[in-house]
């Protein structure tokens, strides 16, 4: 009989507590660790699969341990025995259906009657936490308004049903990233919102370093993720010839895992690739003939 495991947080006690592989591509871990410190609020912008949501986990777990002093005088994180504390990472994946009372909290019917039940932002606010909204373009622009009093000099939140205001404690931080490719009239932020932030711009990786995330993310040979990394090169260069959005790194990892499985390598890039990035039957006769030129 087979037992399954698994592990159970309140959502403002989770934290990463092993560090997450991240290739860092220009200097966004130090504009990141530079805006943690002054408590500036960070917008993440880039296409789907790019490494958004790891470098923020990445980031989580690197200001979470101890600084060693080098000896010209600078401090880099320390080794990862930093205890079982760490700094709270919370994340929300926005939607357009998403309330106010979704990320504040509200009251809840049980056996004894009515209670309050805080949000996951409240948890964050309190937990001095890092509060991590994922495509927050998705969400309702009445719904996002509730985070400025969070990014703006008084760092607090006003929670309407119970009459109270919440200090951000210490610790606090607000990101939020979108894909500026579904931006439209409807979904886009609002300017008094966008200048409430720094904003870091994320790309697909240059090729030597998608060989790298591939190779590590998949566990495959060197030649299969420089062969797909290629791949994922190529398939972007279709964006001109009408392909909506390239391959994400995401996706090559997907076929490189399906190869080290062992499914065939055209096989493997038609499910995890091709099939998932367009519909379109011209498109994805483009993309299969990419394929097929690289794994023939």
């Amino acid at each position: 009989m087979t037992t399954t495991e698994f592990r159970e947080y309140r959502v403002e006690e989770y934290s990463v507590q092993e560090e997450p592989f991240y290739a860092p591509t220009s200097d966004e871990i130090e504009i990141f660790t530079a805006a943690y410190h002054e408590r500036i609020p960070i917008l993440l912008k880039g296409p789907t699969g790019v490494g958004k949501t790891r470098f923020v986990e990445y980031m989580a777990w690197r200001l979470s341990q101890p600084l060693n002093v080098l000896t010209d005088g600078t401090k880099e994180p320390g080794p990862s025995d930093a205890g079982d504390n760490g700094i709270p990472l919370v994340t929300v994946a926005c939607h357009e259906d998403m309330t106010a009372s979704d990320l504040i909290g509200r009251y809840l019917l049980d056996a004894d009657g009515t209670r309050w039940v805080d949000g996951p932002l409240t948890r964050a606010v309190k937990a001095g936490g890092i509060c991590y909204l994922d495509e927050v373009v998705e969400a309702r622009k009445d719904t996002t308004v509730i985070i400025h009093p969070l990014t703006d000099h008084r760092r607090m939140l006003t929670i309407d049903k119970l009459g109270q205001v919440v200090e951000a404690a210490e610790g606090f931080l607000m990101v939020v990233s979108y894909n500026p490719g579904y931006q439209n009239a409807l979904k886009d932020l609002k300017h008094s919102t966008r200048q409430r932030f720094v904003a870091l711009e994320f790309d697909f990786p240059p090729p030597e370093v998608e060989t790298e995330i591939i190779k590590h993310e998949a566990g495959v040979e060197t030649e299969i993720a420089e062969q797909l990394a290629k791949l994922g090169d190529k398939i972007r260069n279709l964006r001109d010839h009408g392909l909506a959005e390239g391959s994400s790194t995401r996706v090559l990892i997907y076929a490189a895992r399906l190869m080290k499985a062992g499914v065939a390598p055209r096989r493997a890039c038609q499910v995890a690739v091709t099939w998932g990035i367009t519909d379109d039957a011209q498109m994805q006769r483009s993309v299969d003939e990419v394929v097929t030129t690289i794994f023939a």
